[in-house]
């Protein structure tokens, strides 16, 4: 009898309400962090003025502060003892150094923090450079300096790194008399803190507390250089913070930034990218974390701090519409460096050093963000089957070469190994550009962007001058088209998820930004205004309906930001130029307060989602507003 009541009562419960992003939580929101670089590591700064993510010496590295996805895996804070919450928050103009203002009842004092660079003065021997070494580097160190600029506040540090993910506890020990310098080591990793503050050891933890008068200043640095090298005295730690300064203005100067009332979002989103770019080898991160949640408290977390091939074209078409030739130069050596599979072809991702095992695991010691399990190290879909990747890399190169004027030698092996892989494979399904770990399928973004391959290499091949290999490929650019408008159209002329669906997704809406259609052709208007009417959310842009996707995962995601832009630049393709406005407008008042965007937004709540800062969201913010810009400008002479 009771076995059947529990059966009829658990019948009659209610499902499990999903967890909200704005759940009350240990964990600051996500976009409530602010981003420090310096082209080698980046490090992410909460509100109370925490470290919570930091991974030295590069993006890719375990992490030594990581309470950003356990809150017993490290930190360190520096601001005034007993108060959280700061009166503002905001970068120094044209760089990524945090400046924080706090006041208390005792006084005012201002926060800066930078991850710094300056003047190179030797080979760097921490990150060493396959690249060319240009005039400034990495300081491989975290400055963080306290001015008072009212009353008297007492200032707390508190400094507990965890290295490895929070796995390993470091062992701290005073160097000098003074008790302003530490140590903190386990295994092979040593790091030093510096202050002018008086410090002391309590367990796995450095502290220190100092009472700031109006006037005074004071300084802590923790250094992972060679050699440990670091400030010795505020001057010295001020020098570091105004080289920094002078690094990022200056590289800002060399960028075409617009005059145009999004100029602020466009150099934002340029410092954000130059700051996610691994200087020694010139490869671009996807993002700066690790299994940030994509779905509240669910399964959808990756590991981004790695280069994938997709973004190539993408950042390609932003750093040379931004003037930055050096960071596209730069970038497309990295691709030539890469070493490809047995067949020729490159595979989706790479490591920001080139390496091209990236297994994936999982750390199921950690709590995850906000619950959100499991935390992922590695990404399993390295050597997933993807069609895409030709397009994107042969995109790239011929977007580079049309710049440059040039083909470089050493790519052009790398076009006709790429262009052959894709001459092979496309009529193969695949895992589709969002990696879905359900079955593979003929996704029609796939075949777009094989379409590509072979358009941008006959294209390359009529530069370099090898009239057959352009005939060949470009009568199978023309056969790829006729499928996709076979197979890949609805009845109603809409571009479909993949052929055996007439599902939507909203990575057909390349098939404007890359050229398959013409702006006025009717199938490209009616795939476009599909996206924005079928997979709209409150103004947003989902990528799928979860629910109609079998990507084999479970729960439901956000809106992805980068369809959302993506969307933008169609519209704009299309002429519903009002429509593309008021999208811009509104995915611009969602970034964070520092003009930050993760890769997913959540409408019901306003918060941020998945991994952060996120590349991909921030170039095609730039991609979306040069195509408005474009128009706005075409506009004054018609």
């Amino acid at each position: 009898m009771a076995t059947t009541f529990d059966r009829v009562m658990s019948e009659q419960r209610s499902p499990p309400e999903p967890q909200s992003s704005a759940a009350p939580s240990p964990f600051p929101p996500i976009a409530d962090y602010a981003f420090l670089s310096n082209c080698h590591t980046g490090a992410l700064v909460a509100p109370d003025g925490s470290v919570d993510w930091l991974c030295v010496p590069r993006f890719d590295a375990p992490s030594v502060f990581g309470a950003l996805l356990d809150r017993q895996a490290g930190s360190f804070r520096l601001g005034p003892f007993g108060v959280t919450v700061p009166n503002t928050r905001t970068y120094e103009p044209g760089t990524n150094t945090l400046v924080t203002t706090w006041n208390t009842r005792g006084g005012w004092v201002v926060v800066r923090d930078a991850l710094t660079m300056g003047p190179r003065l030797g080979p760097d021997r921490v990150t060493p450079s396959t690249r060319p070494p240009s005039d400034n580097g990495a300081d491989h160190m975290l400055i963080r300096t306290v001015q008072c600029i009212d009353g008297q506040v007492e200032i707390e540090l508190a400094c507990e790194p965890v290295f490895d993910y929070g796995r390993t506890s470091v062992k701290w020990a005073l160097l000098d008399g003074d008790n302003r310098v530490a140590d903190a080591v386990a295994g092979d990793l040593k790091l030093r803190l510096q202050s002018s503050m008086h410090l002391g050891i309590e367990g796995g933890s450095v502290r220190g507390r100092h009472m700031l008068t109006v006037g005074e200043e004071l300084y802590c640095s923790l250094s992972w250089a060679e050699g440990l090298d670091s400030p010795h005295n505020l001057d010295e730690a001020n020098a570091r913070m105004v080289a920094t300064t002078r690094f990022w203005r200056g590289w800002l100067g060399h960028a075409r930034i617009p005059d145009h009332r999004w100029r602020y979002a466009i150099m934002r989103s340029a410092l954000t990218i130059k700051g996610l770019t691994y200087m020694p080898t010139g490869a671009t991160v996807a993002a700066l974390t690790t299994s940030l949640p994509e779905t509240p408290g669910g399964e959808r977390n990756w590991d981004y701090r790695y280069c994938w091939m997709r973004d190539s074209t993408f950042t390609l078409q932003a750093l040379h519409w931004l003037n930055l030739d050096w960071e596209a130069n730069e970038f497309m050596e990295f691709i030539a460096d890469l070493e490809p599979n047995d067949d020729g072809g490159l595979q989706i991702m790479y490591g920001v050093d080139g390496r091209r095992d990236l297994a994936e695991s999982t750390r199921d010691d950690l709590s995850g963000y906000a619950g959100a399990r499991p935390v992922r190290i590695g990404n399993g879909a390295y050597d997933q089957h993807q069609n895409d990747v030709f397009g994107a890399v042969l995109g790239s190169i011929l977007l580079h070469t049309r710049r440059s004027q040039r083909l470089p030698r050493r790519l052009w092996p790398v076009v006709q190994a790429q262009a052959e892989c894709a001459a092979r494979a496309w009529r193969e399904p695949d895992q589709g550009i969002w990696e879905a770990r359900g079955a593979p399928q003929h996704y029609v973004s796939s075949k777009l962007m094989s379409w590509v391959a072979l358009d941008r290499a006959a294209r390359l091949a009529e530069i370099r001058g090898a009239p057959d290999l352009t005939r060949k490929w470009q009568a199978v650019a023309d056969e790829i088209r006729a499928d996709i408008l076979a197979r890949g159209l609805t009845a109603e002329g809409v571009l479909r998820q993949h052929y055996a669906t007439d599902s939507l997704d909203a990575s057909t809406l390349l098939a404007a930004i890359l050229g398959f259609f013409a702006g006025d052709d009717p199938r490209l208007r009616s795939s476009v205004l599909a996206v924005a009417d079928g997979l709209d959310e409150h103004g947003f842009v989902l990528r799928y309906r979860t629910e109609e996707t079998d990507d084999g995962l479970s729960g439901k995601e956000g809106t992805f930001l980068i369809c959302s832009f993506w969307l933008v630049s169609a519209l704009t393709i299309i002429g519903e130029t009002r429509r593309a406005l008021d999208l811009m407008e509104r995915l611009l008042r969602a970034g964070s307060s520092f003009g930050l965007y993760a890769e997913e937004f959540d409408v019901a709540t306003g918060r941020h989602l998945g991994n952060f800062p996120q590349a991909f969201s921030h170039l095609a913010l730039i991609e979306a507003a040069s195509r408005i810009i474009y128009a706005e400008r075409l506009g004054e002479f018609t």
